[in-house]
């Protein structure tokens, strides 16, 4: 059996693949993260919640995950998996990234981006990520993506420029904020894009609203400018998106698009089964 793996810091989803491309299993387990997990941690929680949940034995392992960034990192999972899959003569671990490229464009080559909690492109070029405009993380960047959005919105809220109905809508949400308190998740508590992603989805919500509207469409033009449109080969190329806020907030995403005169592709929100048919495709090829 073949096991494909779309690993988050949050939950990892995984599909189970027969040699003659038949999906049997899907499963789920805890997400796992190199630079908060070591080899033995994440090697217990296989063997305790996903080990014991497949009733084949598992010859091939394609691992797709966030934290990836290096040899160091790659080493930590694949050696936690070499111990729960003793019998596993191919382990790779690759980048959410490159997970992302080959779950949208299968073996073509084109443009992949994520756009949820963070964001991140690539150009691919039917097999690996061959150039890449350097994501610079939540502070210096992940223009679009949801912890910039809420972070516009948060900004545009102590600023007072909410007009008075959002502001009473976002006071009745989630109460008065404080500047001192906003501050504190910023520069203080763990995770902070995680923090000012959960008020993105108030955007969603008041999409319709002419000033959220605008705000989430400045967003996505920023995104476009700073990434997308750095790619030399960007309007020869469809533009594919996985992630929550480019699923969710489609509509929008396509108008800007094409605002900016590219052609977007496949929109999907989570790279699982693009995952699994590419990996398909490579046994019947």
């Amino acid at each position: 059996m073949i096991l494909i793996a779309d690993c988050g810091s949050s939950k990892t989803d995984w599909r189970g693949i027969m040699p003659d491309g038949t999906i049997i299993g899907q499963y789920k387990t805890i997400g796992f993260n190199p630079y908060y997990q070591d080899t033995t941690s994440i090697y217990q929680e296989l063997q305790k919640n996903l080990c014991t949940q497949l009733e084949h034995p598992v010859n091939e392992i394609y691992f797709y995950g966030t934290g990836i960034t290096n040899t160091e990192k790659k080493t930590i999972l694949i050696n936690a998996l070499q111990q729960a899959f003793p019998s596993a003569s191919t382990i790779e671990v690759h980048s959410d990234m490159l997970g992302a490229a080959r779950a949208l464009c299968g073996q073509s080559a084109g443009i992949a981006c994520i756009l949820g909690t963070g964001a991140n492109t690539c150009f691919y070029d039917g097999e690996q990520i061959a150039y890449q405009v350097p994501s610079l993380g939540f502070w210096l960047g992940d223009e679009g993506s949801g912890a910039h959005l809420g972070k516009v919105l948060i900004q545009a809220y102590l600023h007072q420029e909410l007009p008075e109905e959002l502001q009473t809508k976002f006071e009745k949400r989630f109460g008065k904020k404080d500047r001192l308190e906003i501050l504190e998740h910023a520069y203080q508590k763990p995770f902070p894009n995680r923090y000012f992603a959960s008020f993105s989805k108030f955007l969603f919500d008041n999409r319709n609203h002419p000033f959220c509207y605008q705000l989430i469409s400045g967003a996505f033009r920023l995104f476009f400018d700073k990434y997308v449109l750095k790619y030399p080969n960007c309007s020869e190329n469809k533009i594919h998106f996985i992630g929550s806020v480019a699923f969710y907030y489609s509509d929008i995403l396509r108008r800007v698009a094409q605002e900016k005169q590219v052609s977007l592709g496949i929109i999907m929100e989570t790279p699982i089964a693009g995952l699994a048919l590419y990996h398909i495709s490579r046994l019947t090829s």
